[in-house]
């Protein structure tokens, strides 16, 4: 029987083992704000390198970028922020909460009454202030997005690689939207960071780029070892487009809470390169070097999100046997992910000869791998420690490793262990996360 993985299970376990925390947890906590610990900032890391390394370095046609989360207020005019980013609310007469309108049926999730005031705009854009005077000509944004920072630099990016099309720019960074209604721990957040790629083609080989980029972008996921049950893809009903897109397809994971969006693939045609173009003065057309034909080019848009692929990944990931009549908890992360690759542990701390051993091993691995080193437990404790974060390997290093010259080594996932030679570890370990497991 399938485990059934709850929210509290994985809350539970960010808190404990330093995953995720509260934001601002010793003031009372900041409503749908996280902070992500020793453990979850290495995981988050890891990820992003994985989205790079796909996305970026393993293809000739893709470009970096990272753009400024402030930018000049006549971006979001351009990009339609400014007038259609908002969420129609109501307000309860009853209990006084407001929620959103789409999320209300005829009654009120909180007291039942169906006595609602009319439905009211809500701009999702966070405000502030640059300068000095805090007035209407000062007035500034927190992007709600990063793809108007690529679309914005998308001549720049022409003029000094000397792409040609098809080509795509790539970022990662955060983005900020006034949600009325966060929620589902980081699933949903007012601060939340981004992966995101613009894809630029020719029109005629748009629909072609989006297929390929919804195939390309799902099998990342199962590569990353996201169960292939727990993903999907569904496109988009017509009345669900945004107003400039041509077509878009989710991946979906099954959390715990239901099928939920993990990233958007869209084809947004060629709307955003002309929207600046009217709205800044400048002509934003390609220009092919060998016809001299000028156009816009259509962009397709894998856009994902970072805390929500880290959620996943770790729902997907916990497990929970039955070891010795003891429930050992593991959390199986991909050797690409995990936050930590090693554990070098001395069987007996109070033995210098042992723990001295134990850490100059821990000096030389961490040169090459992530790796930690504990001894504030029994051995079977430390295992178990590690277990629940998803460590690789457990490098044990006893009484016999001081006669013998060897270690212990205790694989995550089927908890066999092996004596490898002091001498070979390094190159063992490094051999073990180069290949396929």
């Amino acid at each position: 029987m399938a485990l059934i993985v709850d929210m509290d299970k994985i809350v539970s376990l960010c808190k404990r083992r330093g995953f995720i925390f509260q934001s601002s947890e010793i003031y009372g906590g900041l409503g749908s704000a996280w902070d992500y610990g020793p453990l979850g900032v290495e995981l988050k890391r890891n990820l992003k390198q994985a989205w790079w390394k796909s996305v970026v370095h393993e293809r000739d046609d893709m470009l970096g970028l990272d753009a400024s989360i402030l930018m000049h207020p006549n971006t979001w005019k351009a990009s339609g922020h400014t007038e259609n980013f908002s969420d129609v609310l109501v307000d309860c007469k009853k209990c006084k909460k407001r929620f959103r309108q789409d999320h209300v049926g005829k009654t009120c999730p909180e007291c039942g009454s169906k006595d609602f005031t009319e439905g009211r705009p809500f701009n999702l854009m966070l405000k502030t202030y640059l300068g000095a005077v805090e007035d209407e000509s000062s007035i500034t944004y927190l992007r709600p997005e990063t793809a108007q920072g690529i679309f914005v630099n998308f001549q720049n990016c022409v003029d000094t690689s000397r792409k040609r099309l098809p080509f795509g720019i790539a970022q990662v960074g955060k983005s900020f939207r006034n949600e009325v209604t966060p929620g589902n721990f980081t699933f949903r957040t007012r601060e939340f960071e981004q992966m995101e790629v613009e894809y630029f083609t020719r029109p005629d080989q748009a629909e072609q780029s989006h297929q390929k980029w919804i195939e390309d972008r799902f099998d990342w996921y199962l590569n990353l070892g996201l169960k292939k049950e727990n993903l999907r893809r569904r496109v988009h009903a017509d009345d669900e487009l945004a107003h400039y897109a041509k077509g878009c397809t989710d991946i979906e994971y099954h959390f715990p809470f239901g099928w939920s969006e993990l990233e958007g693939i869209a084809n947004r045609a060629d709307y955003d390169l002309q929207q600046h173009s009217k709205v800044s003065g400048k002509d934003l057309r390609y220009q092919d070097p060998v016809s001299q034909e000028k156009f816009f080019p259509y962009v397709i848009e894998p856009s994902g999100g970072v805390d929500r692929a880290a959620l996943a990944f770790l729902v997907d990931a916990y497990h929970e046997e039955d070891v010795e009549g003891s429930t050992r908890v593991v959390l199986r992360l991909h050797k690409n992910l995990v936050p930590t690759q090693v554990a070098v542990l001395p069987l007996l701390k109070k033995n210098h000869e042992i723990v001295a051993l134990a850490k100059n091993l821990r000096r030389d691995l961490q040169k090459s791998l992530t790796c930690v080193y504990d001894d504030t437990a029994a051995i079977g404790k430390l295992y178990r420690r590690q277990d629940e974060v998803g460590t690789f390997f457990c490098v044990t290093v006893d009484v016999q490793s001081l006669e013998d010259k060897q270690v212990t080594v205790r694989s995550r996932d089927t908890m066999k262990q092996e004596r490898v030679s002091v001498d070979r570890l390094k190159d063992y370990l490094t051999e073990k996360f180069s290949n396929d497991f």
